[in-house]
């Protein structure tokens, strides 16, 4: 005859659950360790190579955008068949004559194919630049010389 030995049956105890934490904790603080390594190493935080200069730029851009919203000055764009035609309006609806307007025309998404503009009063406050741009999207950037004003739009030609 066998005599088998009476096995206790498994309890938690306090070792039990301190190994559990431990093990928890210590995979989570292992795997955090690695993310930070390889999102270190992928981007350093280092965004530009002269960060003053680019802060007085912006500092710089936030002036002229000031300047230019006390202006009140609107402006509309539309393509044409023969280009782009620009209105500009002051604070009151009326036109703005007598600018000095030049631009780019370009893809949104890539710097092939950029038209520079320079653009002619065709009547008070409306302003035409000959081009010829492929159908689609294309943003228009418009200033002014002399003046504080910048425009920006999508345009699509058919």
């Amino acid at each position: 005859m066998t005599v088998q030995a009476a096995r206790k049956p498994f309890r938690v105890t306090g070792w039990h659950v301190l190994i559990s934490v431990i093990a928890f904790f210590g995979v989570v603080i292992a795997v955090d360790s690695l993310f930070l390594v390889l999102a270190y190493r992928s981007h350093p935080g280092q965004v530009s190579v002269t960060p003053y200069e680019d802060g007085l730029a912006y500092n710089r851009a936030v002036a002229q955008r000031r300047a230019q919203a006390a202006l009140g000055w609107s402006a509309t764009a539309a393509p044409a068949e023969s280009g782009v035609v620009v209105a500009i309006a002051d604070a009151g609806g009326g036109p703005v004559a007598g600018l000095k307007l030049t631009g780019l025309l370009r893809r949104p998404a890539t710097e092939a194919g950029e038209f520079a503009l320079t653009f002619v009063e065709t009547a008070p406050g409306r302003y035409h630049a000959p081009v010829r741009p492929a159908a689609g999207a294309w943003d228009v950037h418009v200033q002014s010389q002399g003046q504080v004003f910048q425009a920006e739009r999508r345009l699509t030609w058919p």
